[in-house]
């Protein structure tokens, strides 16, 4: 349960750190990052990119600058980056890819977010052919956070693999939720990790720390990164007491979000015996659970009914709510949650 007896569902970036966190950060050894001597951000970030099997890693406020930092890297002005058209890097991130790197989007259909390869590759421009922006960068959202919470399955990766490879393309992950990836499939971190130029990983939103996300990638590319956090704004001095919560996320928190995916289930299904309610159990598989709305009520006005009785969660289009699960919801709030919904 949150706070004021609120169940919380809105997202899993409303967490607050724990105890054992704050202790944690309390005791971090810091420097000033901006001059590289902040010692817990050296560890971080040698200790995460070890996780992927990457060179190197750099530690930066949000998912958002990480993800644009590589947009930055791998393209040139005029250039277009191919994404799904549910990605975060294109509905979320505010025109990132054109207003900091002068790239255009080509925003493609896949269900549930994920990228279809034959797809892609059908859209890839080169640069023999001056009518087109030739292709730059492909990215994937692995989890997809408007898909549901959904994991692009590792033959599907390898498969943008061989094309990227094909067309002398990098790609790019969006790792936001990789966690979750990693936990609800049993897919190795590294393993993911050998597919992708750079991988962008947060650690506020199921790892439940309070600030910080991560770039991975070969030297070279986070070199230059270092450059682009600074342009970009991102430069922070004693960042060892954020870097120290990621730690403490990772070591406590990781395991325990396969709680949050079976909280989910069980949410899902309770809200299903509901006929005004439905949720596409096919396509759960994490902690992200997408509800749409059968009855002629909309979805602003639903969260509203809802919040009245004592849950949040976040209308996402005009018939649809989103619910996530986190470490502050327990195995009696997702019924409980639940049964709200059946009360309206």
């Amino acid at each position: 349960m949150t706070e004021g007896n609120m169940i919380d569902l809105r997202s899993d970036t409303i967490t607050k750190p724990t105890e054992g966190m704050l202790e944690h950060m309390f005791r971090a050894p810091v420097g000033d990052d901006v001059l590289g001597d902040d010692p817990s951000v050296q560890a971080l970030q040698e200790k995460v990119a070890g996780m992927f099997g990457k060179e190197a890693g750099l530690f930066v406020p949000s998912g958002t600058m990480s993800n644009q930092i590589a947009i930055k890297l791998h393209t040139q002005p005029g250039t277009e980056i191919i994404c799904n058209a549910n990605s975060h890097i294109y509905i979320y991130e505010g025109g990132g890819p054109a207003l900091l790197s002068g790239v255009l989007v080509r925003p493609l259909p896949g269900e549930s977010g994920i990228l279809n390869p034959e797809e892609v590759e059908a859209n890839i421009k080169q640069d023999d052919n001056v009518h087109y922006a030739p292709t730059s960068l492909v990215e994937v959202e692995n989890t997809h956070n408007r898909g549901g919470g959904t994991i692009t399955d590792l033959g599907t990766i390898a498969s943008l693999r061989e094309i990227c490879d094909r067309h002398s393309l990098p790609l790019h992950l969006d790792g936001a939720r990789i966690w979750n990836a990693h936990r609800a499939s049993g897919i190795p971190l590294d393993e993911y990790g050998k597919y992708f130029d750079t991988i962008s990983v947060c650690f506020s939103k199921g790892l439940g720390a309070p600030v910080g996300s991560m770039l991975l990638g070969r030297r070279e590319h986070i070199r230059l990164a270092q450059r682009y956090r600074k342009v970009f704004g991102g430069g922070m001095r004693q960042a060892g007491y954020l870097a120290a919560a990621a730690d403490y996320a990772l070591d406590h928190h990781l395991q325990r979000m396969s709680e949050d995916h079976e909280n989910a289930r069980c949410f899902a299904d309770i809200v299903n015996e509901s006929s005004e309610f439905r949720v596409d159990t096919a396509t759960l598989q994490t902690n992200i659970v997408m509800i749409d709305i059968r009855s002629s009520r909309q979805a602003a006005e639903t969260a509203e009914l809802l919040k009245q009785r004592g849950l949040a969660v976040l209308p996402v289009s005009p018939k649809r709510l989103r619910a996530v699960f986190h470490l502050h919801i327990s195995s009696d709030d997702a019924v409980k949650a639940a049964q709200i919904f059946k009360q309206i």
